[in-house]
């Protein structure tokens, strides 16, 4: 979702003696097999990951916040405040959401206790989202194209970059939503074939640093002919821009000691001709690991 980068040959190399690389000099000859090998480690980190992130629960802030189309604030934010988990289950649920991920639990809303319908905004996270990381995962992979984007520069310098694209195409999907409470209104998205990005990962350990994600191009649009469409709405739109960037920071734990990249921030920014646009923070914080089944630890 962000621009385009450009890289620059390198001069000097640096082996990675866990993966025999040379990263610094790997550049647009790098081949597939290299490519899949970081991806292979990264893909251990993700899965270790998973595994230590279900003992942990922390607080997610969300900010929404309508923009115009020169992007400057309309209005006041929506602030919600959550407590977030991360599970593994089977899709027993049949919601879609099988494998690992994040439940929320909605505390406040603009600073007080939620009430009646306070779920019911269209923008506010779902109580059930995918674990953004999976998308590494073996199982997940072939649906994306990875390629060498080469090592990080200044102070990136201690990572490696991969850059990735979905595969396939299609038209893309607008369906209402039926996971809000009286869900009028809401819809969800679908835009296969169209997201590209960059990962940056640790040089070192292969951990998830920063994912950047963006669609390619702009993206036109058919809002269902629902009696509740809002008033005004027009049937066309054109998503513009829709970009997703998330990063992740150490943390460490205390009795016993234990540290571990985990979320910072979430920011999303959704420019729509002809619909509401709007700019989107979740920033994370007060982690607690549980290390037995009734001990709860910051």
């Amino acid at each position: 979702m962000p621009g385009t980068w450009t890289r620059s040959a390198v001069a000097a190399a640096v082996l990675l003696t866990a993966l025999g690389l040379l990263t610094a000099g790997l550049d647009a000859q790098t081949t597939a097999a290299d490519v899949e090998a970081v991806l292979a480690r990264a893909a251990e980190r993700v899965e270790q990951y998973i595994a230590r992130a279900q003992r942990i629960v922390f607080v997610e802030k969300t900010s929404i916040q309508y923009v115009r189309s020169d992007l400057t604030p309309e209005g006041f934010p929506r602030i919600l405040e959550s407590d977030l988990r991360v599970e593994s289950d089977a899709d027993d649920d049949g919601d879609g959401t099988s494998g690992p991920r994040v439940v929320r639990e909605l505390r406040r809303v603009n600073g007080r206790a939620p009430r009646k319908r306070d779920d019911n905004d269209c923008l506010d996270p779902n109580p059930i989202s995918a674990e953004p990381l999976t998308f590494l995962l073996p199982a997940q992979r072939n649906k994306y194209v990875f390629t060498w984007a080469g090592p990080g520069k200044g102070k990136d310098r201690n990572m490696v970059m991969v850059d990735f694209k979905e595969r396939g195409g299609g038209k893309p999907e607008v369906k209402e939503r039926t996971d809000r409470a009286g869900g009028e209104g809401c819809y969800s998205i679908d835009l296969p074939g169209r997201g590209r990005g960059r990962v940056w990962l640790d040089a070192t350990t292969f951990e998830v640093v920063r994912i950047d994600q963006r669609i390619n191009g702009h993206v036109d649009i058919r809002v269902p002919d629902k009696k509740n469409r809002h008033p005004g709405m027009p049937e066309f739109q054109v998503i513009e821009r829709l970009d997703t960037s998330i990063r992740y920071k150490p943390f460490s734990f205390s009795d016993p000691e234990e540290s571990m990249l985990l979320p910072e921030s979430i920011e999303t920014l959704m420019v729509v001709r002809g619909m509401q646009s709007y700019r989107m923070q979740q920033t994370f914080s007060n982690y607690r690991r549980f290390v037995t089944a009734g001990r709860l630890v910051k």
